[in-house]
Formats: C-alpha cells, sequence, structure tokens
C-alpha cells in the first residue's frame, strides 16, 4: 500500500470528539495491537496515565537509538541517508543526543523570551484583523487569520523569507497528509530539504537576527549544516500547521459553544488550555520502541515492539477529569497532553499558547456577531495534525 485509503484508528474523529470505537478501546481494554500509518503493527495506549507513563519513560521507551521506521512501501534507505533525514530532527532522538540539540533552543523559547515577541504578535493579528474588516463579509478563516498569522511570527522567529510561504505551506500539508501516496511525500521531503539547505548556507554566510542566525553565530561549530537545516524544518513545520489549526478548529468550537465566549475573553489562558485539550489536534506523539519487557494498562508487551500514544482519547479520559466530553473554560485542563510529555514535551508550547492568547480574543472583540457561514465543515481526516480545510465566517 503506497497510501491510507482508510483512517488509523488513533487518527480517527467525529467532529471535535474522538471516534466512539477509540473511545470504547479506552473504556475497555486501553491497549490494542494497531497498523500504523507506517504500514506496521503497534500496540496503542489510550488511558490517561498510561499514556503519561510511556511518554514519561525515555529508557524503555525509545525512539532514536534504533532509526527511523520506515513505511515498508517506500523505497529503502541506506544508513547514511536515513541519518541525513534525522540530522538536527529533535523528534527523532533520545538523550543523551535530544539534550545537546534541545539545550541550543530552549532558551529562545522560554516565557520570558516569548514576552519580547508579544507586541509584533499583536500587532500581525491586528493588521490580519483590518485586512479582513476591510475585505468585507464573508471570509475564510483558515485562508484569511489561522495560517498566515501563525506562519509570519514562526517565520520571522527563525529568520526565513515569509514570501517563501506558498511553497512551505503547500509542501507540509501533503508530507502531512497521510492519504498522499508515499512516493510523492518522500520526493516532498527531499524538495524541503534542498529548500532549507539553500537557506542555511545563506544564514551560516551572513548570519541575520533569527533564531537560525543566532545558532550558527554562538553554535556554529557544534551543529552540522544538516543539523541546522534539521532544526529549522521541523520549528517551521510544528511552527505554522499546529498554532493554525489550533486558531481554525478553535474558532469553530467556538462558534458552536457560545456559551463560552464570555469567559474566553475574560479568562482567555484558562479558554487556551482547555481548547488545547479539548480538541488535541496532534493525535499521538512519536512512536516509541521498548528496550525490555513492559506492562502497560495490564497488557504485555516484549522487547523491540513499537507503542504508540493516542493523545486525543487520553486527554478525554473520565479518570483524568471529570465530564471531559464537555468544553468548560473554567476549568483549565490543568496536566493535559496535547503538548506531549516527558523529553519531548513541545518546545514550541510558550509560543503556541501565547499566539492563541493573543489572537482569540481579539478575533471575537472585532467581530462580536462572527458566525458560520456555511453549513458545511471540511475536517481533514487524514492530516497528522487535525484541523479544518476551511472555515467560511460571515460578521
Amino acid at each position: 500500500m503506497t497510501e491510507l485509503t482508510t483512517v488509523p484508528l488513533h487518527m480517527r474523529r467525529a467532529g471535535f470528539d474522538p471516534d466512539p470505537a477509540l473511545q470504547a478501546l479506552r473504556d475497555d481494554e486501553g491497549v490494542r495491537r494497531v497498523t500504523t500509518p507506517l504500514g506496521v503493527d503497534a500496540w496503542l495506549v489510550t488511558r490517561y496515565e498510561d499514556v503519561r507513563a510511556v511518554l514519561g519513560d525515555s529508557e524503555r521507551f525509545i525512539i532514536g537509538r534504533h532509526g527511523l521506521v520506515q513505511n515498508p512501501a517506500a523505497p529503502p534507505l541506506s544508513p547514511e541517508e536515513l541519518a541525513e533525514l534525522r540530522a538536527g530532527n529533535l523528534l527523532a532522538f533520545d538523550p543523551p543526543e535530544h539534550t545537546r540539540l534541545r539545550r541550543m533552543l530552549t532558551g529562545e523559547f522560554t516565557v520570558r523570551r516569548m514576552r519580547r515577541l508579544e507586541p509584533r504578535i499583536e500587532q500581525i493579528v491586528e493588521d490580519h484583523l483590518d485586512a479582513m474588516e476591510a475585505a468585507g463579509s464573508p471570509a475564510d478563516l483558515v485562508s484569511d487569520f489561522a495560517l498566515p498569522i501563525p506562519s509570519l511570527v514562526i517565520c520571522e522567529l527563525l529568520g526565513v523569507p515569509y514570501e517563501d510561504r506558498g511553497g512551505f505551506q503547500e509542501r507540509t500539508a501533503k508530507i502531512l497528509d497521510t492519504s498522499v501516496p508515499i512516493a510523492e511525500r518522500l520526493a516532498l521531503q527531499q524538495e524541503s530539504r534542498a529548500y532549507w539547505a539553500s537557506l542555511v548556507a545563506r544564514i551560516q554566510a551572513e548570519p541575520d537576527d533569527g533564531l537560525l542566525g543566532m545558532l550558527v553565530r554562538e553554535h556554529g561549530d557544534d551543529l552540522t549544516a544538516s543539523e541546522l537545516v534539521g532544526i529549522g524544518s521541523l520549528l517551521l513545520v510544528a511552527g505554522h500547521e499546529t498554532t493554525s489549526n489550533m486558531l481554525g478548529l478553535g474558532t469553530l468550537a467556538m462558534l458552536r459553544h457560545p456559551e463560552q465566549l464570555a469567559q474566553m475573553l475574560k479568562e482567555p489562558d484558562a479558554a487556551v488550555e482547555e481548547l488545547l485539550r479539548w480538541l488535541t489536534i496532534v493525535h499521538s506523539g512519536t512512536i516509541k520502541l521498548t528496550t525490555e519487557p513492559v506492562t502497560v494498562g495490564g497488557q504485555e508487551i516484549g522487547e523491540g515492539e513499537l507503542v504508540m500514544c493516542a493523545l486525543a482519547a487520553a486527554n478525554r479520559d473520565p479518570s483524568f477529569l471529570a465530564d471531559p466530553d464537555v468544553l468548560d473554560f473554567s476549568r483549565g485542563a490543568p496536566g493535559h497532553l496535547a503538548f506531549g510529555h516527558g523529553v519531548h514535551h513541545c518546545l514550541g508550547a510558550p509560543l503556541a499558547r501565547m499566539e492563541m492568547r493573543i489572537a482569540f480574543p481579539a478575533l471575537f472583540r472585532r467581530f462580536p456577531g462572527l458566525r458560520e457561514a456555511s453549513t458545511e465543515t471540511h475536517f481533514r481526516a487524514y492530516h497528522v495534525v487535525y484541523g479544518l480545510s476551511s472555515l467560511p465566517v460571515a460578521w
């Protein structure tokens, strides 16, 4: 098989909710053997405490030391080609290599550093709201608001030319779409790496004020060009794809739960946390490999077996919090797993939180009469990051 024709169980949704079959698995046996989007079998873990245990144990559940798990339908890659694809990608490594790479980046994503960006993000949000208002109702909230704002923010942060956004957005959308044939997705990955190799070469020659320029100036002797390519590529994809889908899907959630809007305007931080938990747009964390026999949720799993976590099911686990299927901004959803857990917890979480905390209130204050302008909703069922392909709105 070169592409997915059926949505894998851990990716299935019923609108905003995890698929009933996925919820039933969590509430029944909790752990089950499934076929992954890579075409290989893995144990799917669905309960909150079990997911935390797997993601929090980087010794018994590893990724990096055994290389990338390859799709059997993909062309075979040599060890050198695999190493090149993995270079700089924090999601492909365990400690200590993961620790080495992450340590160079952590300082740029602290809450204190993010606050320096706040005025610029506020300006970017207002500029896009001005453009929407000037163009008039109706509008596509995804293309006019949710996608361009995080794209511009991450481009400025990294030092990526914003005029290149069309190319990387189109490539990313297809790379993360599991219904696209694997050969095409791999070709797009190579195209993306070629783009990044050219950009990194320019930044190495003349380091700018962006994050990549900082890495060249401060860690140029410790990072290869391939590692800079991997770091930049991962941060660009994660920085625009996840937040943009949260902005689009989160807006739709509030339009369909108008009773929560007043609470969001009063306590945007708490609203963002609950939206992150309730929507959980990243279906699973990194696929793990066991280093010894383990027991997860009462299920014995042998050494050298793959384990995958269903984050959406875990964040809706009744053992985690009461009435988990209810969207309730008053609780703030402490402890959710939307950003993962453990050593691979999302590096850009402070930036994503700040963008949403600024964008959601600004949107609904500017357009208090915002409403859906279509009866059809197009969810991205096959994408690694859940979201909407479009959201027609009017005011």
